[in-house]
């Protein structure tokens, strides 16, 4: 006798209902004819039981139905776990389940393996935060699976991708900076991946050059979005002989790394030194000063990924589509005016 997860058996329910064992598991499964009458008293007989299918047992019979796979890498990013919590509520609000699964690349031995068999388990994939880098990105676009890809940038891919609006957003930035009187702004650059920094940096040149103001490849510094990596990318900053008179952070996390740097230097912000990130984390509104930044819609971007799958799960073509959101300035108190004596005028 096959059991559920709770110890109860199929048999159990079948008995319970008045059913044979095959009509108790096509009404319970949905599967093959069964009249209402004879589903309605298999499913209330299971749920007076507390009968739950064997889900492994499902998955082994090739049935995906209701669960879908997240691949992410980064699990430590406060901006993955935006991502995914808006994700997981979207989808469990649509009847479905997850299962996430975390590696730095499949391109290591066995990860393949890996990854083909929770495709198996799962009737679509998210991928958050991807590699670019990573060839599974090419086997999936090859194979038309049921999949989203989740803030990724760095090529163009036939598949439908879910992004924010990086290269317009950090351009945004570089006008509020160049309004205020700036004009030596650094820039913190992240890690090439996810193809993000890489527009923002752009957007970033963009501004730059449609005010007229010549780009110093000293002011472009590296980090790797993390906050720690924020610190000595600033420390660099400020020790140039002609230093920036605001820091432009190509997340939050770098640029409050930024902010711990430029207070060790018996620095002020705004008032020696002003600063913007990209994100707007929950740790962006509760810095001193709050850091003006430019918001991702996290929980729409969740939203609109579990809602674009779904709806490929369903039968929906799988097509290029690049979905983008808006990036809303935040304007908090880590931006102010240049200073008479630092612009030099």
């Amino acid at each position: 006798m096959r059991k559920g997860s709770t110890g109860s058996t199929l048999t159990e329910v079948a008995k319970a209902a008045g059913v044979s064992m095959i009509t108790a598991s096509r009404a319970i499964r949905g599967l093959g004819y069964v009249s209402e009458a004879t589903r309605q008293r298999v499913l209330q007989a299971a749920e007076q039981l507390h009968y739950q299918p064997d889900m492994l047992a499902k998955r082994m019979r090739g049935d995906t139905g209701n669960l879908i796979g997240v691949f992410i890498n980064n699990f430590g990013s406060v901006v993955m776990h935006e991502l995914i919590s808006a994700i997981s509520q979207e989808a469990r609000r649509l009847g479905y389940d997850l299962v996430v699964f975390h590696a730095q690349s499949f391109n290591e031995p066995g990860r393949a393996a890996t990854s083909d068999m929770l495709r198996k388990l799962c009737e679509g994939l998210l991928l958050v935060l991807p590699n670019t880098f990573d060839h599974y990105l090419d086997r999936l676009e090859k194979d038309r699976f049921p999949c989203v890809l989740v803030n990724f940038a760095a090529r163009k891919m036939d598949l439908p991708v879910v992004v924010c609006q990086n290269r317009q957003g950090a351009r945004d930035a570089i006008d509020h900076l160049l309004a205020l009187g700036h004009r030596r702004i650094g820039f913190i650059a992240g890690t090439p991946f996810t193809g993000q920094s890489a527009e923002r940096q752009r957007g970033y040149v963009d501004a730059l050059c449609a005010a007229g103001v010549d780009i110093d490849p000293a002011l472009i510094v590296e980090g790797d979005f993390t906050q720690v990596s924020g610190f000595p990318a600033a420390e660099h900053l400020l020790s140039l002989a002609d230093p920036p008179t605001a820091i432009f952070a190509a997340n939050d996390e770098m640029a409050l790394g930024a902010l711990d740097a430029i207070r060790t230097r018996g620095l002020s912000v705004p008032d020696d030194i002003s600063l913007v990130g990209f994100d707007d984390i929950p740790a962006a509104r509760y810095a001193y000063p709050a850091l003006t930044t430019l918001s991702q819609p996290f929980a729409e971007m969740g939203v609109r990924a579990v809602k674009e799958l779904v709806e490929i799960m369903k039968g929906k073509e799988v097509t290029a589509q690049r979905i983008e959101f808006a990036t809303p300035m935040a304007l908090r108190g880590s931006t102010g005016p240049v200073r008479t004596t630092q612009s030099g005028t």
